[in-house]
């Protein structure tokens, strides 16, 4: 690596800006020619690929940027059309783009001759006006090229953002457990076509879960959830399967189903158990341990975390047989000793009244059942419970905006 810090060696950029087909994607890789850039940069040029003919960036014809500019089509170019913009607006808004941002200062301009560029060009086969072309792309480069000097963004960012954001294109949120408390609805039925209809009314929260309950997923399968998903496509909807045997199977039929969450029962096997929520985490979805008729978790969650197979949320559940009796939430702060990471849910019975002792034991999911879903008016019982919650909406107030 060379030893002058001004020289940028392998640094990234990527940014998206624009709408519509014409929408330009930029991602970019900016280091010194004898460093893994330049590697990169001379194999472009010498190893074509039939579509993807790189180019290099071009102020007019017979004046290339500085740094030397490579570009690759993201899109494989199957007519002239195709090739037409890559070789007008968008190469011309490449090389304009290097060349200010050397001009003002990103790119210092006595490195110039020493380091060379790399830039992935998106363009959509539709996207027609070339003027938008050249404009989206030319600020998508210097975006990019700014934040790779920049090293944007930091761990910290990426950590934050990872479950706030909704990806523009795909146009849904996934759905991040993060900034507890919340409302857990679960739907302890056997009527599909009643948990659809209350899905479509219970409010948008980003503090609103949905539970697709025992009755309801033992009537209907783990296709119930692809139904609830097409309600609610950015609802985080975790699966009351209650494994007992197969535990990594049963978690990979929730994942396979578009699930956020499967709930294994503590009363199974341990080998169970960990297989589950293996399993769940191998597929991006969180693992939940339902404490039903188990009289003291704390020894499980210590067995779990000694074989590394830690919960994402443990459920403290009071059946429905035994619901006259009294709550017993001791044991929050012993699992959270033991499991920091590992949020508590608490279900069974969960009213109106008892959310403030719920939270002052530190609950982090109340799970809701015949209170919201029994209701006369189920939105205004599920709001009346956000409410007590007191955990604002995340995104309300939240505009983005990255630089």
């Amino acid at each position: 690596m060379p030893n002058d810090k001004k020289l940028p060696y392998f640094e990234i950029g990527e940014a998206l800006i624009g709408t519509g087909p014409e929408v330009a994607h930029v991602d970019l890789m900016i280091g010194v020619k004898n460093g893994p850039v330049g590697q990169a940069f001379a194999s472009g040029l010498t190893q074509l690929s039939a579509g993807h003919t790189p180019l290099l960036s071009v102020i007019r014809p017979n004046l290339p940027a500085k740094p030397s500019t490579l570009i690759v089509p993201k899109v494989t170019l199957k007519k002239g059309a195709d090739t037409a913009k890559i070789f007008g607006p968008a190469q011309t808004a490449v090389a304009k783009a290097v060349a200010d941002a050397v001009e003002e200062g990103t790119i210092p301009k006595d490195i110039a001759d020493e380091i060379v560029i790399v830039v992935s060009v998106f363009i959509a086969p539709d996207a027609e006006d070339f003027g938008k072309i050249y404009r989206f792309n030319y600020g998508a480069t210097k975006l990019a090229l700014k934040r790779a000097m920049e090293k944007f963004p930091n761990i910290d960012t990426v950590l934050e953002e990872n479950n706030k954001s909704t990806h523009a294109i795909m146009g849904f949120k996934v759905s991040r457990l993060w900034n507890p408390p919340y409302l857990q609805v679960a739907f302890d039925t056997t009527s599909l076509d009643f948990v659809l209809e209350a899905v479509k009314i219970l409010p948008q929260n980003d503090h609103l879960l949905i539970e697709a309950g025992t009755p309801l997923i033992k009537r209907f399968g783990t296709d119930v959830i692809s139904k609830i998903r097409e309600v609610r496509p950015d609802a985080f909807i975790v699966a009351d399967l209650k494994t007992l045997d197969t535990g990594n199977l049963e978690a990979r039929m929730v994942a396979d189903a578009a699930g956020d969450a499967v709930v294994v029962s503590a009363l199974a096997p341990v080998s169970t158990i960990v297989k589950a929520i293996q399993e769940a985490h191998k597929t991006g979805i969180y693992a939940i341990v339902d404490t039903l008729n188990l009289a003291d978790p704390v020894p499980l969650i210590k067995e779990l975390v000694k074989q590394n197979a830690i919960p994402d949320v443990v459920e403290l559940h009071r059946g429905i047989d035994v619901e006259t009796t009294e709550y017993s939430w001791g044991s929050i702060p012993d699992i959270k000793k033991i499991s920091p990471k590992t949020y508590i849910a608490v279900a069974g019975g969960v009213k109106l009244d008892t959310v403030p002792i719920a939270l002052k034991a530190k609950a982090d999911i109340l799970v809701v059942g015949r209170a919201i879903t029994g209701s006369k008016d189920l939105r205004a019982t599920a709001e009346q419970f956000i409410s007590r919650i007191g955990n604002p909406e995340i995104d309300q107030f939240r505009i983005m905006t990255d630089f």
